[in-house]
C-alpha cells in the first residue's frame, strides 16, 4: 500500500490490510531529467560541501568546498560551543548559503556530527544556523554517521563482493564499518578524534615519546572494544577516507615511504620523524599542508593504533566520504530506496508488532492528516512521514510490557539503532509513541525544539484519534468521518446517530476530550 493511498480513498472506503508495509513513494514516479542536490557535513574540525546534478544514471558532482572551522576545539570546559567559535562556524555557512541559494528545501542535507551531538547549547546554534544557511540541519549518530560514510565511500570504488573495512578519523570521533558492496554490514563510531586527541595529548604543541605511545594505546583501548566482533565478520581490504587519512597518504607517499596509500611500514617511519620533529608548529613534513599540521600527529596515532590493534599491513584511500553518503542516502528516499522505511520495517520486526493494527491506524491518521494538514500547518511531507511512522510503531513497546507500552515504546524508538534517521527525526517519532494515549505529556513535548512543537503535538493528536477509533482492532469498515481543524480546535464529524450506536466508542472519545482540554485543545464530536 503506498503513502498517497488513504488520501485517494475514505475511510469509509479504507482498502483491507494484508500486513504489508506503505512505502515512501513519492507523489509523482516521474524521474527528473536534472536536478541539483547538495550535502554539507558539519564535522568537528572541517565543514565540507558538495553541490551535485541528479541525473538519470546517478550523481554529477559539481563543486566541492571545504573550510577548516574547528568547532570541537571551540567546545568550553562546560561543553558549550564558545560565541567565537558560533561566529567563526556561521560565517562558513554564509559562504556556504551563497552557493546554494537557488536549491530548494529538500534537495539540500545538511547535518552536525560529533561535535554538535555533544555540545551543550547545540540546540540555539543549530537555530541561528539553520536561519543562515535557509536548511534545516540534522543531527546524526555516530553509527549512522558511519553508515552514510560507507555507503559515500562504496559509490566511489569498484564493485566487488569483498567485504571492506572502511575507516574515518574525523575531528571528534573515528567510525570504523565493515561493508559488502553499497551496504554496511557493522558499523562503530569510537570516541577518538584528531581534535580532542591533540587537545588531550599534544595541548603544549610538543610531539614527545611518551605523549605519542600514550595516544596511541588510548586509541587502541578503544578499538579493542569492538577488534573481536570486527576479526569475527572478517574483511579483504582496509580502505581510508575523508582529511585526515588521505593527508597521512599524502606525507607517506611525498615522502617515499609508500608507492599508494599506507602501510604499516610507513606510519612506523612517520611516527619517528614526528617525534625527532618534536614542535608541532613548523612541521617540515613533505606534503603536508600547513593548516592541517596542528592536529596531524594526534590523528597519526591513532591510524597507527587502529593499524596495530587489527595488525594491517595496507590501507588504501577512497574518495568519497560522508557528505557524498548524504547524498546518495538524499536520491535514494526519491528513488523508493529510502533506508528509514526499511529501519521502520525492521524495528517492527525485530518487537513483533501487529502489522494489520498498525496499518489500519496509519491509514486512518493519514485520512485526518489530508483533510486538517493546511489549516493546523503541518502540511509538508516531513510531518506525514512522522505521523506515518509513529503510526506504525505506536505499539512497539508491547514487546517489553503491556503497562505503560506507550512510554516503552518511545524509549525503544529513540534508543534503537535506526539507519537513516537523524536524531531529530527519531525524537519526534518517539513523542508521538510517548504522547499516544493517556494524558498528553506537556512536559515531555517540551524536548521538541519550540519552532514544530506545535506541529508535533496536533500530529500526535491525530494519531490519538486513529487509534481510538480502532479500539476493537478489526477490519471493519469504518464510517465517513469528516474533520476540521483551526487553531486550539480539533471537530470530527460522524454520520448520524454513528455515535449512539457504538457506546464504547463514545465513552472513548469523551475521555479522549478530557485529554485535548488538559493539553488546551478543543476535540468537538458532532
Amino acid at each position: 500500500m503506498s503513502k498517497e493511498s488513504i488520501s485517494r480513498a475514505g475511510v469509509a472506503e479504507a482498502p483491507q490490510h494484508k500486513g504489508t508495509m506503505p512505502k515512501n513513494v513519492p507523489a509523482s514516479t516521474a524521474e527528473p531529467v536534472r536536478q541539483q542536490v547538495a550535502a554539507i557535513d558539519l564535522g568537528s574540525n572541517s565543514f565540507h560541501m558538495v553541490v551535485a546534478w541528479r541525473e538519470q544514471e546517478g550523481l554529477q558532482i559539481q563543486e566541492s568546498l571545504s573550510e577548516k572551522v574547528q568547532l570541537g576545539a571551540g567546545l568550553d570546559a562546560g561543553n558549550k560551543l564558545t560565541d567565537e567559535a558560533q561566529a567563526k562556524a556561521l560565517e562558513c555557512l554564509g559562504r556556504f548559503a551563497e552557493r546554494i541559494s537557488g536549491i530548494p528545501r529538500g534537495m539540500v542535507r545538511v547535518v552536525g556530527t560529533n561535535t554538535l551531538r555533544v555540545a551543550r547549547n547545540a540546540r540555539a546554534f543549530l537555530r541561528k544556523a539553520e536561519d543562515v544557511l535557509g536548511h534545516d540541519i540534522e543531527i546524526v549518530a555516530g553509527r549512522e554517521e558511519a553508515r552514510l560514510i560507507y555507503l559515500g565511500v562504496s559509490h566511489h570504488l569498484a564493485d566487488s563482493d569483498q567485504r571492506r573495512l572502511v575507516v574515518d578519523i574525523g575531528g571528534g570521533s573515528t567510525e570504523i564499518i565493515i561493508g559488502e558492496r553499497f551496504e554496511s554490514v557493522e558499523t562503530e563510531s569510537l570516541h577518538m578524534g584528531c581534535v580532542s586527541y591533540t587537545s588531550r595529548f599534544f595541548s603544549d604543541g610538543i610531539i614527545t615519546e611518551k605523549s605519542f605511545d600514550k595516544a596511541v594505546t588510548s586509541a587502541r583501548q578503544e578499538v579493542l572494544s569492538i577488534e573481536a566482533n570486527y576479526r569475527r565478520i572478517g574483511w579483504q581490504d582496509a580502505i581510508g577516507a575523508s582529511g585526515t587519512v588521505k593527508a597521512i597518504a599524502q606525507v607517506c607517499e611525498d615522502n617515499g615511504w609508500s608507492e599508494s596509500g599506507i602501510s604499516l611500514e610507513a606510519l612506523q617511519k612517520l611516527r619517528k620523524r614526528l617525534i625527532k620533529e618534536a614542535a608541532i608548529e613548523g612541521l617540515t613534513l613533505k606534503g603536508l599542508r600547513a593548516d592541517r599540521a596542528g592536529i596531524f600527529p594526534a590523528g597519526v596515532a591513532i591510524l597507527l593504533a587502529i593499524f596495530e590493534q587489527f595488525e594491517l599491513e595496507h590501507m588504501s584511500v577512497a574518495s568519497g566520504a560522508l557528505r557524498e553518503g548524504l547524498l546518495y542516502d538524499l536520491i535514494g528516499r526519491f528513488s523508493h530506496e529510502d533506508v528509514r522505511e526499511r529501519s521502520i520495517e525492521a524495528l517492527m520486526t525485530r518487537h513483533h508488532v501487529e502489522s494489520d493494527q498498525a496499518i489500519r491506524v496509519s491509514d486512518t491518521a493519514q485520512f485526518f492528516y489530508h483533510q486538517v494538514a493546511a489549516d493546523w500547518l503541518i502540511d509538508e511531507d516531513e510531518y506525514l512521514d512522522v505521523l506515518r511512522w509513529g503510526a506504525l510503531l505506536h505499539e512497539v513497546g508491547l514487546s517489553v510490557s503491556h503497562s505503560q507500552f506507550h512510554k516503552h515504546g518511545a524509549y525503544l524508538a529513540l534508543n534503537s539503532d535506526l539507519p537513516g534517521f537523524s536524531k531529530q527525526e527519531q525524537l519526534m517519532v518517539a513523542m508521538m509513541i510517548r504522547g499516544h494515549r493517556r494524558k498528553i505529556p506537556l512536559s515531555a513535548f517540551e524536548d521538541i525544539p519550540a519552532e514544530v512543537r506545535d506541529q508535533q503535538l496536533r500530529l500526535c493528536m491525530l494519531l490519538r484519534i486513529a487509534a481510538r477509533l480502532h479500539h476493537a482492532r478489526t477490519d471493519k469498515t469504518l464510517p465517513q468521518i469528516m474533520a476540521a481543524a483551526k487553531g486550539a480546535a480539533l471537530r470530527l464529524t460522524f454520520p448520524e446517530n454513528w455515535m449512539e450506536a457504538h457506546p464504547l466508542t463514545l465513552a472513548d472519545f469523551e475521555q479522549e476530550q478530557e485529554y485535548f482540554r488538559g493539553a488546551g485543545y478543543l476535540l468537538d464530536i458532532q
